[in-house]
């Protein structure tokens, strides 16, 4: 099993940061920003550990067309937000800003445009995740309902990928399964995770081969933040009929389990 920093490491690099795309489509006023763009940009950290002594995720934009590599370290990009250390990059994007952990911005004064689309991408990334209360505008809630499941997908996936020793266990175990978030009415907004013999592989949108063998179905996107956020109970909630467990309760409850394992490490 890896050690608890390169744990919180992967889900920034592989499950996090990738959402810096989705945001950047999803909302207008970003999305304007990368219409005509053409660069690399990444967020990396030193690390004499890993080959090349650093790790990192970019990202390639070409007239408002995205290819994300996750955990991929570019050699030639444009803006380059370089930490000191993998702590000081969890740290930083856990929200925990301070001198030691802010990053070298290679390539801010070279490329001001793509630097300030980035930086604008990152706080709004940010405050939909660290946010405290649902938003009052149906795009918001959307938007923020949309990246959780992605986040949380991904997030365990790379759990299991990295050994977390109940994570990994849970899917040695396990036949072919799919499991499902989703919000009635919204097929726009779901994700999914599958898992066999100890391997997984994070989706997003609906799983289309075949029934997912549990899914966690919301009947608003407010019912889907009150459990995302912590706000509200998940037996009152389902109770309640807000949060629908299509499949046995046992697996919503292992499911619910490892969703807050994601949020501790991607929060602290």
């Amino acid at each position: 099993m890896a050690n608890e920093a390169i744990l919180t490491n992967k889900i920034f690099l592989c499950a996090a940061l990738p959402l810096i795309k989705v945001i950047a489509n999803d909302v207008p006023s970003l999305s304007k920003k990368f219409e005509h763009m053409h660069a690399v940009f990444q967020l990396s950290a030193i690390d004499p550990d890993s080959p090349g002594g650093k790790v990192g995720t970019h990202f390639t934009v070409n007239n408002g067309e995205w290819v994300v590599c996750a955990d991929k370290v570019a050699t030639n990009a444009f803006v380059d937000l370089e930490f000191k250390s993998i702590d000081a990059m969890n740290s930083f994007l856990k929200g925990k800003i301070a001198p030691s952990t802010l990053p070298k911005m290679k390539g801010a004064l070279k490329y001001p445009k793509v630097f300030a689309a980035l930086m604008a991408t990152l706080l709004k990334m940010s405050s939909v995740l660290t946010a405290k209360e649902a938003p009052a505008a149906e795009e918001d809630k959307k938007l923020m309902v949309k990246c959780y499941f992605y986040l949380l997908s991904s997030g365990i996936s790379q759990l299991n990928k990295q050994g977390h020793p109940a994570v990994h266990d849970w899917t040695l175990k396990s036949p072919d399964r799919v499991y499902a978030w989703a919000v009635d009415g919204y097929e726009d907004i779901s994700a999914y995770l599958r898992i066999k013999a100890g391997k997984s592989r994070a989706g997003r949108g609906v799983y289309k081969r075949a029934m997912p063998f549990f899914t966690m179905r919301f009947d608003s996107l407010d019912s889907a933040l009150g459990i995302l956020m912590s706000t509200d109970d998940m037996l009152e909630s389902t109770r309640q009929g807000k949060l629908i467990m299509d499949g046995a309760p046992e697996f919503g409850a292992q499911i619910g389990e490892y969703m807050m394992l994601v949020g501790e490490y991607a929060q602290g």
